[in-house]
């Protein structure tokens, strides 16, 4: 019989935990998101949260919702799953990772998910699923036999002193 301690985190609630913590790094005041992106024998590969692209001040793109297309942040930001993957630095494919993320993917994301070769979708939060782009974004993804699964949330409560 071991002592090792039984209440340390699932590999799922520390790759969802690093998701949002990534999203706090997000400076967009209506909706904040993250991604992690981990490899088949669970080592983190790449994480990102949306924002604007480097180069691209904050101070100078606006971050609303509505108004003018060139005047809404939509035109100008990268989202979390976009920018986990454009992160990545590494030498071996995406192919067959698992992404975690705090917001099921849009249409977009599903596509550069898709094409990174990036197999499993775990994802924390569906407020849009009756959009057209999540209608759309869980039919490629199906398609092209992505796995997707609701994270479990378990309540757990993790507190950081920094």
């Amino acid at each position: 019989m071991s002592d090792k301690r039984t209440d340390y985190i699932s590999w799922d609630e520390y790759f969802m935990g690093v998701a949002m913590m990534s999203a706090m790094r997000s400076k967009d005041p209506g909706t904040q998101v993250g991604a992690c992106i981990v490899s088949p024998d669970n080592r983190i590969l790449s994480m990102g949260y949306n924002g604007f692209p480097n180069g691209c001040s904050d101070e100078d793109f606006p971050w609303k919702r509505e108004g003018a297309p060139l005047e809404n942040k939509y035109f100008y930001t990268t989202h979390s799953e976009l920018n986990a993957i454009l992160n990545y630095r590494g030498t071996v494919s995406l192919e067959g990772a698992k992404i975690y993320v705090t917001l099921f993917p849009c249409n977009e994301c599903a596509k550069a998910i898709i094409q990174a070769g990036i197999k499993t979708v775990v994802y924390a939060d569906d407020k849009y699923a009756k959009t057209d782009s999540v209608i759309a974004s869980k039919m490629m993804l199906k398609a092209a036999g992505v796995e997707i699964i609701k994270y479990k949330n378990t309540d757990r409560s993790i507190t950081l002193t920094l």
